[in-house]
């Protein structure tokens, strides 16, 4: 009995996996069809950058290459997380409201593999948001100080956090009742999430309240993490803490979605 039901559970998973790949492709379609979202995640990390650069590099750190070292790793995470937090929640919204969801549903596939197709796509947006990203930064001068390993260490660390970051917005995506409201709630989770953190600043310069919740706030610990990598003094705190946030937003997170989206309405 246990052999069978091991034999059964693994095809399975395969075809949850292969059905997941195909929306993967639906989704990225979709994509090249409406890009305005994707579009947004990329641009406004390069504007932030280059905004902090110009006007905080001095007064921070007395010149803007060497601000450069501290900001890029930064806004290196906000480019992976952003990236997928806008469009994921609100792509699967519009799906449930304009019927397509039932007839996924009405298919016999795991109802996990739409969710898991839409994050899917977000991996290759991250991918093109990290390149993107480190294409201005050099341009700019921003030079890696440790190893291509470490390098390809923070990278991953980035997209990691932002693919696990994306499920809260499904799990928003399948609760809320507008692709609008799900936009207004990315931006909402913006502002105190990235911009509360060790993006522009060191912690112990912050304001006492703020301080105390750019120390705890998960994003402050990426940014940290991929600090430390890109300028060659690996952090093992710093990313032990990334993988565990990464975690808890997994664990969390892509149960209830994949439990409210099965929910019939």
């Amino acid at each position: 009995m246990t052999t069978t039901l091991s034999g059964t559970a693994r095809p399975r998973r395969l075809a949850t996996l292969r059905h997941s790949v195909v929306l993967a492709q639906r989704s990225l379609a979709k994509t090249t069809r409406n890009p305005g979202p994707v579009m947004n995640g990329l641009v406004t990390p390069a504007l932030f950058m280059i905004l902090f650069l110009y006007l905080f590099g001095r007064p921070v750190a007395g010149s803007t290459a060497g601000y450069l070292q501290y900001l890029f790793p930064g806004i290196l995470v906000m480019g992976a997380g952003l990236a997928g937090m806008i469009s994921t929640g609100s792509a699967i919204n519009l799906d449930l409201k304009n019927g397509v969801t039932d007839r996924f549903r009405s298919l016999p596939i795991s109802r996990t593999a739409p969710l898991l197709g839409s994050v899917m796509a977000d991996i290759l947006r991250y991918l093109i948001a990290v390149a993107i990203l480190f294409a201005i930064g050099a341009l700019l001068g921003f030079r890696i100080q440790g190893s291509v390993l470490a390098a390809l260490g923070a990278a991953g660390l980035a997209i990691l956090f932002g693919f696990c970051l994306s499920w809260l917005t499904v799990f928003i995506g399948v609760l809320v009742k507008s692709a609008d409201a799900v936009l207004a709630f990315s931006f909402v989770a913006f502002l105190p999430l990235q911009l509360g953190s060790s993006l522009a600043a060191p912690t112990d310069t912050l304001p006492g309240w703020l301080h105390a919740w750019a120390d705890i706030n998960p994003v402050t610990h990426v940014m940290n993490a991929c600090r430390a990598l890109l300028n060659g003094t690996p952090d093992a705190g710093s990313i032990n803490l990334t993988l565990l946030w990464s975690a808890i937003l997994f664990v969390i997170f892509c149960p209830l979605s994949v439990r409210a989206y099965g929910r019939p309405e």
